[in-house]
């Protein structure tokens, strides 16, 4: 059988993942495949999530959760005891700690795997059909290409007259520089602007082991991720009405099934986890008008709910708050005066405070007409890609194949991982993430050219 070229732009956890499920195995009757994965850093399996250093910043999802195969959910953890890491099932591992377990995934396909340590700027079908790939001064042609270039940086902060936020020393407009927050001084003043997982990560780094300094958290909803609990609750299984979906619905569909859950004695987590295989097919029955209700209405609680902090993580954020060095302020950010080294951030009410540094933790921006990748920006003005109605990420099939502005299939042009949240909302996490590996790679086997399936 002839060899099948696929690309795979983008190499984080989902160009990783998608790489490893197609090289992994191969059975007799299936095609030769040559692979490329394109990363700029020439080093593959970090991305956003996976290049932190610090070791307190750790998984959300227990390592049971986290196996880079759906059908082996103690792949991760055997990995781990044969490396000698001391965890089981149920260990929160540190991020970097997951970073090396993609790396023993590419060193198992390395023979059969071409890192290309090059941005990839340009993405065009030939005559033939195939995908020309431009990456510095070389061209390569794929027949099939994956988007899979994760989840970008925040959106650029504004202050609450919708100013744009100067460069200034206090602006750490990236929260992944942790070097920058050890420098800052012992007794530093830090705000935090957003209130997720980032956010908790960052008060982490900043306050842990330097008593000295203080946080304020600022999001609109003044609203923390829950905590996991140390051991896994009873499972519940939450039965979901069939046929079209209200955000409303939704919304109360929980609240009974949690109150139905406490008069059993079982926690309210197990009701959210129950519910995370049914997330997917939840959104796609709510038309546009009611996601965009979910969104506006429902969706901060909700997160807060099922992107929960590891139980030492939220242990540590509690202390803090206890201690009076963290203060966590809901009605979004203020007017912000630049004062040199430092700045003023106006408070909700007549205070204020002096800030050391201002760090950007809103999370990533979903918006691909405003994200200023260049490669990203060609394929919109040709038309070829276009952002889903809510823009929260790529318009695409229900399986990852990419729909053109017109609403049209483009023949093997696929994405894995966040860029499918609009379609999918459930898409920017692992045990999501590997499935559509999984399934992109069963599909290229196969020897199929586009995935069939409405948006």
């Amino acid at each position: 059988m002839a060899t099948a070229t696929v690309a795979i732009i983008g190499g984080g956890a989902s160009g990783t993942l998608t790489a490893y499920h197609l090289l992994r195995a191969r059975g007799a009757d299936e095609p030769d495949l040559d692979v490329l994965l394109f990363e700029a850093s020439g080093t593959p399996g970090r991305g956003i999530a996976y290049a932190t250093t610090d070791p307190r910043h750790l998984l959300n999802v227990r390592a049971i959760g986290m196996s880079a195969l759906p059908d082996e959910p103690n792949h991760l953890v055997e990995w781990a005891e044969s490396t000698g890491r001391a965890i089981t099932p149920t260990t929160f591992l540190p991020r970097r700690e997951y970073a090396a377990y993609l790396d023993s995934l590419l060193a198992e396909i390395a023979p059969r795997l071409r890192v290309v340590p090059a941005r990839v700027s340009d993405l065009e079908r030939d005559p033939s059909g195939r995908w020309r790939v431009q990456a510095g001064e070389q061209t390569h042609l794929a027949d099939h290409v994956v988007l899979a270039h994760g989840n970008a940086t925040p959106r650029a902060l504004v202050d609450g007259a919708g100013e744009p936020l100067p460069d200034a020393p206090w602006h750490l407009a990236d929260p992944w520089r942790l070097a920058a927050l050890d420098a800052l001084p012992d007794d530093a003043t830090v705000v935090v602007v957003g209130s997720g997982l980032t956010a908790v990560d960052t008060v982490i780094t900043a306050l842990d082991g330097a008593p000295r300094r203080r946080a304020v958290m600022i999001s609109r909803s003044g609203l923390l991720p829950r905590s996991h609990v140390v051991e896994t609750g009873t499972s519940w299984v939450t039965p979901v009405p069939s046929g079209p979906l209200r955000a409303d619905d939704v919304a109360e569909l929980v609240q009974a099934q949690i109150r139905a859950a406490a008069r059993r004695d079982v926690d309210w987590r197990s009701v959210v986890d129950g519910l995370r295989g049914a997330t997917q097919s939840i959104w796609r029955r709510l038309d546009l008008d009611e996601r965009r209700r979910f969104l506006a209405v429902h969706a901060r609680e909700w997160e807060t709910h099922r992107h929960r902090m590891a139980p030492e993580v939220g242990a540590r954020i509690a202390a803090f708050r206890a201690e009076g060095r963290l203060e966590l302020v809901g009605g979004g950010l203020g007017s912000v005066a630049d004062e040199g080294a430092r700045a003023r951030v106006a408070l909700p009410g007549d205070g204020s405070v002096l800030a050391d540094a201002i760090v950007n933790c809103t999370g990533p921006l979903t918006d691909v007409t405003r994200l200023g990748d260049p490669l990203l920006d060609r394929l919109l003005e040709r038309r070829t890609i276009a952002p889903d109605p809510l823009r929260l990420g790529i318009a695409t099939t229900a399986e990852g194949a990419v729909l053109d502005a017109d609403g049209n299939l483009v023949p093997g042009l696929f994405t894995v991982g966040p860029p499918r949240k609009g379609t999918l909302y459930e898409s920017t996490a692992v045990p999501e993430i590997r499935v559509q590996a999984a399934a992109f790679a069963a599909h290229v086997r196969a020897g199929g050219a586009v995935c069939e399936g409405a948006a």
